[in-house]
Formats: C-alpha cells, sequence, structure tokens
C-alpha cells in the first residue's frame, strides 16, 4: 500500500472542514501523508494475534501511591478558627482579593 492510498485529500478537507481548521493546500497534502502514516501504523496493530491475551490496563504492576480514602470525624470549629488570624462568628475572615 503507497503512503497516500489510505486516505484522501477530499477526506482532508472534509475533516478539516468539519473540525473547523483553515489549511493551505500544502498542509492538507502534508496532513493527507501523516493520517496515512498513522492508518498504516494502525493497520500493523491490527495484524498482531491477541487471542487469549488477557486485557491490562499497563504494562508492568501499577500500585498506587495514595492512601486509603477513609471517612473520619471531622475536626470541630474551634480548632479550626483556633490559628485564623481573624474570626467573624464561626468564619474565618480574610482580606477582599476582588475588587467592584
Amino acid at each position: 500500500m503507497s503512503k497516500n492510498d489510505n486516505i484522501t485529500i477530499e477526506e482532508v478537507r472534509h475533516l478539516a472542514l468539519l473540525t473547523r481548521i483553515n489549511m493551505s493546500e500544502e498542509e492538507i497534502e502534508q496532513m493527507r501523508d501523516e493520517m496515512s502514516d498513522i492508518l498504516s501504523s494502525i493497520e500493523i496493530l491490527s495484524e498482531v494475534e491477541t487471542d487469549g491475551i488477557e486485557p491490562t490496563g499497563h504494562s508492568v504492576d501499577v500500585h498506587s501511591v495514595m492512601r486509603e480514602d477513609i471517612s473520619s470525624d471531622s475536626i470541630k470549629l474551634d480548632e479550626a478558627l483556633a490559628n485564623a488570624p481573624r474570626q467573624e462568628n464561626s468564619f474565618i475572615r480574610v482580606r477582599a482579593v476582588l475588587e467592584e
């Protein structure tokens, strides 16, 4: 299969139209070549025998470094407010960051 057999210039133009990408004639030709190369690579992958191979998300064992998400009681309000430089009622008071 030659380099340009997989996708036509008309198909590239149609894709450019659908994606609202303005392309010159040179860019369309370059994109046709690149997309044809990608499709050829995918074609090669489709020939790989995968019967009997268990699906996997990773080629190596992956272990999460995150801790388990365990629910626990929240800290008490007075503990949360203890280090706040300014308080107002049961809220932490901060300086305004937006101007009107």
